[in-house]
């Protein structure tokens, strides 16, 4: 498994709609970062706080310029289901992510345990224990 090269997939692909956030991170965005808890409306994230329409695209979603690659504006205060991306080696697969080899496809336990340990501090372990 490669290194994350920052291609933004996984932030472009989930962004419109595809995250979940608790109501536990919401009220801490609302004490303590209340420029992202403007974007979070009825347990939904990244609605336009002037439109109340579901954005397209995460508004912490940094292009670095004249590169292709990505990073977050909010990575240290971004929503759990960011933190925890990706979970399976099969969910990297359909997002296309280019963390991927041919050798992970070809043995997809190996590449989940290799995985499980490259997110080992990101997320909570029974993630990874759902998923094997």
């Amino acid at each position: 498994m490669k290194d994350c090269n920052q291609c933004g997939k996984c932030c472009t692909k989930y962004a419109d709609g595809g995250l979940s956030v608790s109501a536990e991170e919401i009220a801490l965005w609302e004490i303590f970062k209340p420029d992202i808890a403007r974007y979070a409306s009825h347990g939904e994230i990244w609605i336009s706080p002037e439109t109340g329409e579901q954005l397209q695209r995460c508004p912490w979603l940094r292009q670095v310029p004249k590169q292709n690659k990505f990073t977050c504006g909010i990575y240290l205060d971004r929503p759990d289901d960011c933190k925890f991306y990706p979970v399976t080696v099969q969910q990297m697969q359909e997002d296309e992510c280019e963390m991927l080899e041919v050798k992970d496809l070809r043995k997809p336990k190996q590449a989940q345990k290799t995985l499980d340990k490259i997110m080992a501090d990101s997320r909570p372990p029974y993630l990874s224990e759902n998923y094997k």
